[in-house]
């Protein structure tokens, strides 16, 4: 899997849903951004789909068995966080909910992270970690 192009149509899908959603409904721009959204999101399957589902059919494996692998653009989170060197990061409540017995009563969540490409679980509200990184 070619990284800096995962990276590039990562960052794409971001910066287009971060558009659409600081613009209101009845804004004459958001059928367009929508519609582009889509495009890139469907892109982004055709391209990487087959990749990221093994890497997270993998991640799923590991740590979440009990818990169903979505499609990949279902794990890339709706806000993001971008620091001073670039660095992208999320809250903790990002991400699509896992269930890991190794965490009972614990809101554990995959999220897909650019800049590097990755993908991060969210264990509760104090701690991230790093579970795969594109090569």
């Amino acid at each position: 899997m070619d990284a800096k192009a995962l990276n590039e149509a990562l960052l794409e899908i971001i910066k287009h849903r971060q558009e659409l959603a600081a613009i209101d409904y009845s804004n004459p721009q958001y059928d367009d951004l929508e519609e582009k959204l889509h495009d890139l999101e469907d892109d982004f399957m055709e391209t990487f789909g087959d990749g990221m589902e093994r890497a997270l059919q993998d991640i799923h494996d590991e740590y979440c068995p009990d818990s169903d692998v979505l499609v990949p653009i279902a794990y890339i989170a709706k806000k993001y966080k971008v620091g001073a060197n670039n660095e992208y990061s999320v809250a903790p409540t990002e991400g699509v909910f896992v269930e890991m017995d190794d965490y009972p009563g614990k809101d554990t969540k995959l999220v897909i992270l650019p800049s590097p490409p990755r993908i991060v679980l969210n264990l509760g509200i104090e701690k991230q970690e790093v579970v795969w990184t594109a090569k």
